[in-house]
């Protein structure tokens, strides 16, 4: 299962000229790679602009959900349309959209963990529904946006439920950047599955962005790492049989005992 990241730097406030530069980017992407799945970053259309939500937000999903759903449609790939800004009954969430290669939107999910360092909970309100897992060609899959990755419980769960690949979708600051290496590589040690990350790079108001989006195997090797403070495509294909293999290797998960862990 062939991925490629959209590591990018993000146009403050202006969710036109992102639309434009993610489709110029999956254009040109799909000509060179052929990818079966593309990953956009966290509050990718608008960046950080938390006092602008009012303009800048989409509502009830759109126009983002129906601009993902056809470019998935026209080059037959599957997205995981990082989050945006979304305002619905009112209010203001932090929102994921997971589109298949038919154009069909099959999972959404509100951010959970409002980070306080961005101040997003004096803006957004933190999701209510549980995370799930969602299929695409067939493999089990789920998603975590940035400060969710600080929680171990919602990975764990993921990979309770069968999940073989995480994606943690980001906008992680340069300030915490090892954090964000070490703990995506002791999610995918401790629960047997890829983790495939994008983030952002560049700054706003005052804060960098720390980049190294990273593709890390079941095991905790980094397959691919990208820069700290560039633009890039990365590029890896997924071999799902080691997910099967290391679990049968080191049989974590039949020898828990939950029951002793409260």
């Amino acid at each position: 299962m062939k991925h490629a990241i959209y590591q990018m730097d993000i146009v403050p406030g202006n969710p036109e000229a992102n639309r434009l530069r993610v489709e110029k980017w999956v254009k040109e992407t799909v000509e060179k790679e052929s990818p079966d799945i593309i990953v956009l970053p966290e509050m990718w259309t608008t960046a950080y602009t938390l006092d602008d939500l009012e303009k800048h937000a989409d509502v009830d999903g759109e126009p983002t959900t129906s601009f993902l759903k056809k470019l998935a449609s026209t080059f037959h790939i599957n997205i995981i349309g990082g989050s945006v800004a979304n305002k619905k009954h009112g209010k203001f969430y932090n929102t994921s959209i997971v589109v298949n290669r038919d154009g069909e939107h099959i999972y959404e999910y509100d951010k959970i963990h409002l980070v306080p360092m961005l101040n997003e909970p004096a803006y957004l309100t933190g999701g209510t529904r549980k995370v799930q897992v969602f299929e695409l060609d067939g493999v089990k899959m789920g998603l975590l946006i940035c400060y969710d990755l600080r929680f171990p419980e919602l990975a764990r769960s993921l990979a309770l439920k069968g999940a073989e690949v995480m994606y943690v979708v980001a906008e992680w600051p340069t300030a915490r950047k090892d954090h964000w290496k070490a703990l995506q590589i002791a999610r995918a040690i401790e629960n047997q599955f890829f983790v495939v990350s994008c983030n952002r790079i560049g700054s706003y108001s005052g804060e960098d962005f720390a980049g190294t989006s990273m593709i890390i195997d079941p095991r905790g090797n980094p397959l691919k790492i990208g820069s700290e403070t560039e633009e890039e495509t990365l590029v890896e294909t997924l071999s799902l049989d080691m997910v099967k293999a290391i679990r049968k290797e080191v049989p974590i998960f039949t020898s828990r005992v939950p029951h002793m862990y409260e």
